[in-house]
Protein backbone atom coordinates (compact mmCIF):
# COMPACT_ATOMS: atom_id res chain seq x y z
CA UNK A 1 0.00 0.00 0.00
CA UNK A 2 1.09 3.59 -0.67
CA UNK A 3 -0.45 6.67 0.95
CA UNK A 4 0.72 10.01 -0.39
CA UNK A 5 0.22 12.56 2.37
CA UNK A 6 1.08 15.66 0.31
CA UNK A 7 -0.92 16.11 -2.89
CA UNK A 8 -2.45 19.22 -4.48
CA UNK A 9 -5.06 20.60 -6.79
CA UNK A 10 -5.30 24.25 -7.89
CA UNK A 11 -2.50 26.77 -7.67
CA UNK A 12 -2.92 28.40 -11.08
CA UNK A 13 -2.41 31.88 -9.58
CA UNK A 14 1.15 31.00 -8.56
CA UNK A 15 2.01 29.20 -11.78
CA UNK A 16 1.00 25.60 -11.07
CA UNK A 17 -1.37 23.45 -13.12
CA UNK A 18 -2.83 20.73 -10.92
CA UNK A 19 -6.33 19.30 -11.08
CA UNK A 20 -8.46 16.41 -9.91
CA UNK A 21 -8.16 14.38 -13.11
CA UNK A 22 -4.36 14.55 -12.96
CA UNK A 23 -4.37 13.28 -9.38
CA UNK A 24 -6.61 10.32 -10.15
CA UNK A 25 -4.67 9.44 -13.31
CA UNK A 26 -1.39 9.48 -11.39
CA UNK A 27 -2.85 7.37 -8.59
CA UNK A 28 -4.02 4.73 -11.06
CA UNK A 29 -0.81 4.81 -13.10
CA UNK A 30 1.58 4.53 -10.14
CA UNK A 31 -0.41 2.42 -7.71
CA UNK A 32 -1.18 5.06 -5.07
CA UNK A 33 -3.97 3.90 -2.78
CA UNK A 34 -4.89 7.11 -0.98
CA UNK A 35 -3.97 10.79 -1.12
CA UNK A 36 -4.37 13.70 1.29
CA UNK A 37 -5.12 16.73 -0.87
CA UNK A 38 -4.90 20.48 -0.27
CA UNK A 39 -5.96 23.20 -2.69
CA UNK A 40 -3.29 25.65 -3.85
CA UNK A 41 -6.00 28.13 -4.86
CA UNK A 42 -5.81 29.34 -1.25
CA UNK A 43 -2.32 30.75 -1.75
CA UNK A 44 -2.11 34.38 -0.67
CA UNK A 45 1.23 35.67 -1.99
CA UNK A 46 3.30 34.84 -5.06
CA UNK A 47 6.85 33.51 -5.28
CA UNK A 48 8.19 37.02 -4.73
CA UNK A 49 6.12 37.28 -1.52
CA UNK A 50 3.84 39.90 -3.07
CA UNK A 51 0.12 39.78 -2.34
CA UNK A 52 -1.82 38.20 -5.18
CA UNK A 53 -4.30 40.60 -6.83
CA UNK A 54 -7.94 40.29 -5.83
CA UNK A 55 -8.93 38.68 -9.12
CA UNK A 56 -6.53 35.79 -8.40
CA UNK A 57 -7.59 35.28 -4.80
CA UNK A 58 -9.98 32.50 -3.82
CA UNK A 59 -11.40 32.34 -0.32
CA UNK A 60 -10.30 29.53 1.94
CA UNK A 61 -13.93 28.40 2.03
CA UNK A 62 -14.19 28.22 -1.79
CA UNK A 63 -10.92 26.34 -1.95
CA UNK A 64 -12.00 23.90 0.74
CA UNK A 65 -15.37 23.21 -0.89
CA UNK A 66 -13.67 22.24 -4.15
CA UNK A 67 -11.45 19.80 -2.27
CA UNK A 68 -14.38 18.33 -0.33
CA UNK A 69 -16.29 17.79 -3.56
CA UNK A 70 -13.25 15.96 -4.93
CA UNK A 71 -13.17 13.70 -1.89
CA UNK A 72 -16.90 12.99 -2.15
CA UNK A 73 -16.49 11.99 -5.79
CA UNK A 74 -13.79 9.44 -4.91
CA UNK A 75 -14.73 7.93 -1.52
CA UNK A 76 -11.97 5.96 0.12
CA UNK A 77 -9.34 7.48 -2.18
CA UNK A 78 -9.08 11.17 -1.21
CA UNK A 79 -8.74 12.89 2.16
CA UNK A 80 -8.78 16.65 2.69
CA UNK A 81 -6.31 19.06 4.30
CA UNK A 82 -7.89 22.54 4.21
CA UNK A 83 -5.31 25.06 2.96
CA UNK A 84 -6.01 28.17 5.04
CA UNK A 85 -5.46 31.91 4.59
CA UNK A 86 -4.21 33.47 7.84
CA UNK A 87 -2.86 36.61 6.15
CA UNK A 88 -5.88 37.87 4.21
CA UNK A 89 -8.80 36.17 5.95
CA UNK A 90 -7.99 34.61 9.28
CA UNK A 91 -10.18 32.09 11.01
CA UNK A 92 -13.85 32.50 10.14
CA UNK A 93 -16.99 31.00 11.56
CA UNK A 94 -17.88 29.86 8.05
CA UNK A 95 -14.65 27.90 7.69
CA UNK A 96 -15.01 26.21 11.06
CA UNK A 97 -18.62 25.28 10.35
CA UNK A 98 -17.67 23.89 6.93
CA UNK A 99 -14.88 21.81 8.45
CA UNK A 100 -17.11 20.47 11.20
CA UNK A 101 -19.93 19.65 8.75
CA UNK A 102 -17.50 17.63 6.62
CA UNK A 103 -15.45 16.17 9.43
CA UNK A 104 -15.40 12.70 7.87
CA UNK A 105 -13.17 13.96 5.04
CA UNK A 106 -10.82 16.21 7.05
CA UNK A 107 -7.40 14.67 7.71
CA UNK A 108 -5.29 17.73 8.66
CA UNK A 109 -5.05 21.51 8.60
CA UNK A 110 -2.66 22.86 5.96
CA UNK A 111 -0.45 25.90 6.60
CA UNK A 112 1.81 27.36 3.91
CA UNK A 113 4.06 29.93 5.61
CA UNK A 114 5.73 30.82 2.30
CA UNK A 115 2.57 31.45 0.28
CA UNK A 116 0.94 33.18 3.26
CA UNK A 117 4.06 35.12 4.28
CA UNK A 118 3.30 34.27 7.92
CA UNK A 119 5.01 31.84 10.27
CA UNK A 120 3.13 29.07 12.11
CA UNK A 121 3.67 30.93 15.38
CA UNK A 122 2.26 34.23 14.13
CA UNK A 123 -0.84 35.13 16.11
CA UNK A 124 -2.92 34.93 12.90
CA UNK A 125 -1.90 31.28 12.43
CA UNK A 126 -2.67 30.11 15.95
CA UNK A 127 -6.48 29.85 15.59
CA UNK A 128 -6.00 27.29 12.83
CA UNK A 129 -3.75 25.20 15.06
CA UNK A 130 -6.38 25.49 17.79
CA UNK A 131 -8.93 24.17 15.29
CA UNK A 132 -6.66 21.22 14.52
CA UNK A 133 -6.41 20.53 18.25
CA UNK A 134 -10.20 20.67 18.56
CA UNK A 135 -10.58 18.25 15.66
CA UNK A 136 -7.78 15.95 16.79
CA UNK A 137 -5.97 16.21 13.44
CA UNK A 138 -2.38 17.13 12.58
CA UNK A 139 -1.07 20.38 11.14
CA UNK A 140 0.90 19.94 7.92
CA UNK A 141 3.12 22.86 7.00
CA UNK A 142 5.49 23.75 4.20
CA UNK A 143 9.01 24.29 5.54
CA UNK A 144 11.85 25.90 3.62
CA UNK A 145 14.83 28.20 3.95
CA UNK A 146 13.09 31.51 4.65
CA UNK A 147 12.18 33.34 7.80
CA UNK A 148 8.50 32.41 7.87
CA UNK A 149 8.90 28.78 6.79
CA UNK A 150 12.02 27.94 8.80
CA UNK A 151 11.54 24.47 10.36
CA UNK A 152 12.45 26.05 13.69
CA UNK A 153 9.16 27.98 13.62
CA UNK A 154 7.17 24.78 13.22
CA UNK A 155 9.14 23.20 16.04
CA UNK A 156 8.19 26.16 18.23
CA UNK A 157 4.54 25.65 17.30
CA UNK A 158 4.87 21.97 18.23
CA UNK A 159 6.18 22.95 21.66
CA UNK A 160 3.29 25.42 22.07
CA UNK A 161 0.71 22.74 21.17
CA UNK A 162 1.98 19.42 22.55
CA UNK A 163 -1.36 17.68 21.87
CA UNK A 164 -1.16 18.42 18.13
CA UNK A 165 1.02 16.52 15.67
CA UNK A 166 2.96 18.65 13.17
CA UNK A 167 4.46 17.55 9.85
CA UNK A 168 7.49 19.39 8.44
CA UNK A 169 6.69 19.13 4.75
CA UNK A 170 9.92 19.19 2.70
CA UNK A 171 12.14 19.02 5.81
CA UNK A 172 13.37 22.53 4.94
CA UNK A 173 13.05 22.93 1.16
CA UNK A 174 16.21 24.34 -0.38
CA UNK A 175 18.42 23.26 2.53
CA UNK A 176 20.50 20.21 3.34
CA UNK A 177 17.68 19.08 5.68
CA UNK A 178 20.02 18.97 8.68
CA UNK A 179 18.11 21.49 10.79
CA UNK A 180 14.85 19.62 10.25
CA UNK A 181 16.55 16.29 10.98
CA UNK A 182 17.88 17.60 14.28
CA UNK A 183 14.51 19.04 15.25
CA UNK A 184 12.85 15.65 14.82
CA UNK A 185 14.75 14.55 17.90
CA UNK A 186 13.49 17.44 20.04
CA UNK A 187 9.70 17.04 19.88
CA UNK A 188 7.75 13.79 19.90
CA UNK A 189 4.84 15.45 18.07
CA UNK A 190 7.00 16.58 15.14
CA UNK A 191 7.24 14.54 11.92
CA UNK A 192 8.90 14.86 8.54
CA UNK A 193 7.79 14.02 5.03
CA UNK A 194 9.64 13.01 1.88
CA UNK A 195 8.46 15.78 -0.47
CA UNK A 196 11.57 16.66 -2.54
CA UNK A 197 13.66 15.14 0.24
CA UNK A 198 16.58 12.93 -0.88
CA UNK A 199 16.33 9.29 0.08
CA UNK A 200 19.54 9.64 2.09
CA UNK A 201 17.86 12.12 4.45
CA UNK A 202 14.99 9.72 5.07
CA UNK A 203 17.39 6.87 5.73
CA UNK A 204 19.25 9.05 8.22
CA UNK A 205 15.98 9.98 9.98
CA UNK A 206 15.11 6.30 10.31
CA UNK A 207 18.61 5.51 11.58
CA UNK A 208 18.43 8.21 14.25
CA UNK A 209 14.83 8.00 15.39
CA UNK A 210 13.36 4.74 14.17
CA UNK A 211 10.80 4.25 11.44
CA UNK A 212 7.83 6.07 13.00
CA UNK A 213 8.76 9.70 12.26
CA UNK A 214 8.69 10.07 8.47
CA UNK A 215 5.75 10.08 6.06
CA UNK A 216 5.66 9.62 2.30
CA UNK A 217 4.64 12.79 0.44
CA UNK A 218 5.34 14.07 -3.06
CA UNK A 219 3.66 17.37 -4.15
CA UNK A 220 2.01 15.34 -6.94
CA UNK A 221 0.98 16.46 -9.59
CA UNK A 222 3.18 19.56 -9.43
CA UNK A 223 5.37 18.16 -12.24
CA UNK A 224 2.39 16.68 -14.07
CA UNK A 225 0.79 13.25 -14.03
CA UNK A 226 4.27 11.68 -14.08
CA UNK A 227 5.61 13.60 -11.07
CA UNK A 228 6.60 10.24 -9.52
CA UNK A 229 8.65 9.36 -12.62
CA UNK A 230 10.24 12.52 -14.03
CA UNK A 231 10.01 16.30 -14.21
CA UNK A 232 8.74 18.19 -17.30
CA UNK A 233 12.26 18.10 -18.76
CA UNK A 234 12.28 14.31 -18.55
CA UNK A 235 14.80 14.21 -15.70
CA UNK A 236 14.34 11.29 -13.33
CA UNK A 237 12.30 12.00 -10.19
CA UNK A 238 13.84 11.29 -6.80
CA UNK A 239 10.63 9.41 -5.96
CA UNK A 240 11.94 6.58 -8.11
CA UNK A 241 14.54 6.04 -5.39
CA UNK A 242 11.75 5.62 -2.86
CA UNK A 243 9.93 3.12 -5.06
CA UNK A 244 12.86 1.14 -6.44
CA UNK A 245 15.93 1.50 -4.21
CA UNK A 246 14.72 2.14 -0.68
CA UNK A 247 12.97 -1.25 -0.18
CA UNK A 248 16.38 -2.89 -0.54
CA UNK A 249 18.08 -0.56 1.95
CA UNK A 250 15.75 -0.66 4.97
CA UNK A 251 13.68 -3.37 6.61
CA UNK A 252 10.25 -4.30 5.21
CA UNK A 253 8.65 -3.01 8.41
CA UNK A 254 10.41 0.35 8.16
CA UNK A 255 9.42 0.67 4.51
CA UNK A 256 5.78 -0.06 5.27
CA UNK A 257 5.86 2.47 8.11
CA UNK A 258 7.12 5.14 5.74
CA UNK A 259 4.84 4.40 2.82
CA UNK A 260 1.54 3.97 4.69
CA UNK A 261 1.48 2.84 8.32
CA UNK A 262 2.67 6.12 9.80
CA UNK A 263 0.12 8.00 7.72
CA UNK A 264 -2.64 5.68 8.88
CA UNK A 265 -1.72 6.45 12.49
CA UNK A 266 -0.90 10.16 12.34
CA UNK A 267 -3.88 11.08 10.16
CA UNK A 268 -6.31 8.52 11.68
CA UNK A 269 -7.10 7.05 8.28
CA UNK A 270 -8.62 3.74 9.40
CA UNK A 271 -12.08 5.24 8.84
CA UNK A 272 -11.41 5.43 5.10
CA UNK A 273 -10.50 1.75 4.84
CA UNK A 274 -12.94 0.06 7.21
CA UNK A 275 -16.17 0.82 5.35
Amino acid sequence: MIIDTHVHIGGEAVGFHMNEDMVIEAMEKYGIDFCIVSNGDAGEVDHQQKLLPDELQFTQEESLMRTIQFAKKYPGKIGVAPWVKPLTQGMTKELEEMVMANREFICAIKLHPFHSHLSPIDECSLPYIELAEKLGVPVVSHTGNGEDDDPQKLYEAAKMFPKVDFVMVHMGLGTDNQKALNLLGKADNLYGDTTWVPMSTTIEAIRRYGSKRMLFGSDMPIDGVDTYLHNPKGERSLYQDYFQKLPKLISPEAYEDLMYRNAMRVFSLDRFFNN
